[in-house]
């Protein structure tokens, strides 16, 4: 396992980071505690560090999962993520949001059940469009000051809203983001539109979720495996599938697994990316961590990056017209380097 610099801070984290929505039984799926702790020990042991959780995930559970696992182990060798904003109870109109008093409350309740005396980065998990971004910043500064978190990192959230605030936070000296959890993957690539240019331009980490796009990129439905999947769903419209098809051929070729295959795109992707590998068995887990062993040749990033592409529209596919290069850089386009 290598170890990356999460965002602009010094904290190191392994290049994988292993996410444990699944940890945890209720709602009828998920992972049982003893299969939980085999999954953590063996990320552990292949020199996996970073681990994600958070406040509603399985109703707390997730937490209570990783909290008892790190009690019996150095609490400090493990990077521990997790995040704020969606609802612990119907009772509270403040037990949700991106508020201060939300947001304190959350932290005291995560730190109970992970059994810590501090968060190592907590995610606000996804914007309300009501609290104010000087709010939320302050509240995040606060929590470092007084030594519950160390990091802040932001989920689900509008580029301008996280360019507004990282300005913000270095104009007032306060704790930046330094990570961004979107989703992610060779079937969602709509983030190369606005988010990823901006976590670039910060120098802010990326984390995507479902970067297998629920499993969808293992081929699973293409075999008639559809889970808890919906009829209906993008992931299992023509794209998607000329998309997996494409992947199966690439991992044949190659001689490993389709699901490697996926990841590795993102690993191999021009930003700075770390992505969030699920699992609720041990074997799903063993199969991913084959991934940091795996480099792909430049003509299979070349076909997968081809058959995925997306429109980026406007101003995007404007700036890349070859009158407005002309225009706006005299003929010299193709002659100047490029950040």
């Amino acid at each position: 396992m290598k170890y990356k610099l999460l965002g602009t801070s010094g904290l190191k984290v392994s290049e994988l980071c292993l996410g444990t929505m699944g940890f945890g039984t209720e709602n009828g799926w998920g992972a049982d505690k003893a299969t939980s702790f085999s999954i953590m020990e063996a990320f552990a042991n292949a020199g996996g560090n970073f681990l994600d959780t958070a406040n509603f995930y399985k109703a707390g559970t997730s937490e209570k999962i990783i909290g008892e696992f790190v009690t019996h182990r150095d609490r400090d060798q493990f990077v521990i993520a997790t995040k704020y904003s969606l609802f612990d109870n119907l009772t509270n109109v403040n037990a949700s949001g991106n508020n201060r008093k939300n947001m304190m409350r959350s932290v005291e309740a995560s730190l109970k059940r992970l059994n810590t005396g501090f968060i190592d980065v907590l995610y606000l998990h996804t914007w309300d469009f009501l609290t104010p971004v000087d709010e939320v910043l302050r509240g995040l500064d606060d929590l470092v000051r007084q030594g519950k978190i160390n990091y802040a990192a932001i989920s689900d959230t509008p580029a301008w809203i996280v360019a507004k605030a990282n300005t913000m936070a270095e104009l007032m000296g306060w704790s930046k983001f330094i990570a961004l959890q979107i989703e992610y993957s060779l079937l969602q690539r709509t983030p190369e539109r606005e988010l990823l240019p901006m976590a670039k331009h910060f120098g802010i980490t990326v984390t995507p979720w479902a970067p297998l796009a629920g499993g969808a990129l293992t081929g699973k439905y293409l075999r008639g495996d559809r889970g808890r999947l919906k009829e209906g769903s993008n992931r299992l419209n023509e794209r998607s599938e000329r998309i997996t098809r494409e992947v199966i051929a690439i991992a044949d070729e190659l001689g490993v697994q389709p699901s490697q295959v996926a990841l590795k795109w993102t690993m191999q992707k021009d930003f700075h990316c770390i992505p969030i590998v699920g699992a609720t068995k041990l074997s799903q887990l063993e199969d991913n961590l084959k991934v940091i062993d795996i480099i792909l040749p430049v003509e299979a990033m070349e076909r997968l990056n081809a058959i995925s592409a997306i429109e980026l529209g406007f101003p995007h596919d404007f700036f890349n017209e070859e009158a407005m290069q002309k225009n706006n850089f005299g003929g010299f386009y193709h002659q100047i380097e490029k950040r």
